[in-house]
């Protein structure tokens, strides 16, 4: 496993409570809500308007990607992301603080965590519960929304955390990385429907092994020890001593995995961005495992 100094990935409600009753929120440290919902659910950003954390600034993932990708919520380019993120006010020298509102404590944060990271940003944390335990231990939401000035932020692409197709493709070969998928596991085997857009079947990619987003939270939404995270790893018989590549529907979920390891001292778990999205509509038939024809049958 790689032995680094680890930025902290969590910092507790009660952390970012005190900051902001210090008024600590500026151009050092800046909140992000980075919810999103499958259209037709809740609407993100009227609920963001509506209430958030004093000081947050709402990061839109539908508007920090590549539209140009016919795959969904595709990394934008190093000028984009730089570009975005400085006119939030976030610069090289900012701790950023990402959470989001989904009822689990935490769904979409995990992967503007590794969007951050991915292009070379170290001091980037979760808030551990999300707005959902904000909320219910009475800390302070406003809806007034916070101007903050445009900065200016360097994004460096670490290309190392960041997986293709061709990748993926010739891992099936090689064995070189280890596949976890972070979908539940009848999208994994195929027995249930994947949810959103038509015509993308359920199934998995030869050789991975799924371990589902939300099974490294406790049921109040807050991310599991240490202790139980690793066991969970062992449990599966992932190696986190050994490279690991995590996947999901679109690149979203497979970042708990990533956090997941990081808090075991793993920073090094790459994303395939693309994910089964991308892999349903480009793979051939023999590389794709599923049990959706049959379970229809």
């Amino acid at each position: 496993m790689v032995q680094q100094a680890l930025y902290r990935a969590l910092v507790s409600t009660k952390w970012l409570a005190e900051a902001v009753r210090a008024n600590k929120i500026g151009p050092q440290l800046r909140v992000l809500d980075a919810s999103w919902y499958e259209p037709g659910t809740r609407e993100a950003q009227k609920e963001f308007q509506e209430r958030h954390i004093p000081g947050t600034s709402f990061f839109d993932i539908e508007e920090c990607k590549d539209k140009s990708s016919p795959y969904e919520l595709m990394l934008p380019s190093e000028k984009h992301f730089a570009d975005y993120v400085g006119n939030l006010g976030i610069s090289n020298d900012t701790h950023v603080v990402v959470y989001d509102g989904d009822h689990l404590g935490s769904f979409y944060a995990p992967r503007a965590w590794w969007m951050f990271r991915v292009f070379g940003h170290r001091t980037v944390s979760v808030l551990n519960g999300g707005f959902k335990n904000w909320v219910k231990e009475g800390h302070p939401v406003t809806s007034e929304i916070t101007q903050t000035k445009p900065a200016v932020f360097k994004a460096t692409l670490n290309s190392s955390l960041l997986k293709t197709y061709e990748d993926i493709l010739q891992n099936i070969e090689s064995k070189r990385f280890q596949l976890v998928d972070a979908r539940s596991e009848g999208r994994f085997q195929g027995t249930e429907p994947e949810p959103g857009k038509a015509g993308l079947e359920p199934g998995h990619i030869p050789g991975s092994v799924n371990m589902p987003f939300f099974s490294f939270l406790t049921e109040e939404g807050f991310e599991k020890s240490t202790e139980e995270i690793r066991r969970m790893f062992e449990e599966k018989k992932v190696d986190l001593d050994k490279p690991v590549i995590a996947t999901c529907r679109k690149g979203i979920t497979a970042c708990h995995i990533a956090l997941a390891a990081y808090l075991c001292g793993k920073p090094d778990v790459s994303v395939y961005d693309g994910s089964w999205s991308e892999w349903f509509r480009r793979a051939p038939p023999q590389h794709k495992i599923s049990e959706w024809n049959r379970s229809k049958a």
